[in-house]
């Protein structure tokens, strides 16, 4: 069981990045999953969550109208495409499951 993610970097206030989470060793279609995020000295946040066919999503209150969580069942890959990112977005970013959660992927944004 494995989750791999990618796409994080340093990014400018108002700009965007599009996280990726590729899943292995599992059928990840039958998975809801959910990215987190955690800043240095701060608590772990669920930041949005998908259900297992895409038609339920869930954000925090911090990213809602600025995220979007996605999956593709036939890639078992899971997207956080997140927008107009702000200072306080600065955090490694994990997508787990019930079963599993990957490394993160660090997210910078500043000028």
């Amino acid at each position: 069981v494995q989750l791999v993610e990618s796409g994080g970097g340093l990014a400018q206030p108002g700009g965007s990045l599009r996280l990726s989470c590729a899943a292995s060793g599992f059928t990840f279609r039958f998975y809801s999953m959910n990215w987190y995020r955690q800043a240095p000295g701060k608590e772990r946040e669920l930041v949005a969550s998908i259900s297992t066919t895409g038609g339920s999503t869930y954000y925090a209150d911090s990213v809602k109208g600025r995220f979007t969580i996605s999956r593709d069942n036939a890639k078992n890959t899971v997207y956080l495409q997140m927008n107009n990112l702000k200072p306080d977005d600065t955090a490694r970013y994990y997508c787990s499951t019930s079963i599993a959660r990957g490394q993160g992927t660090q997210v910078t944004v500043s000028s």
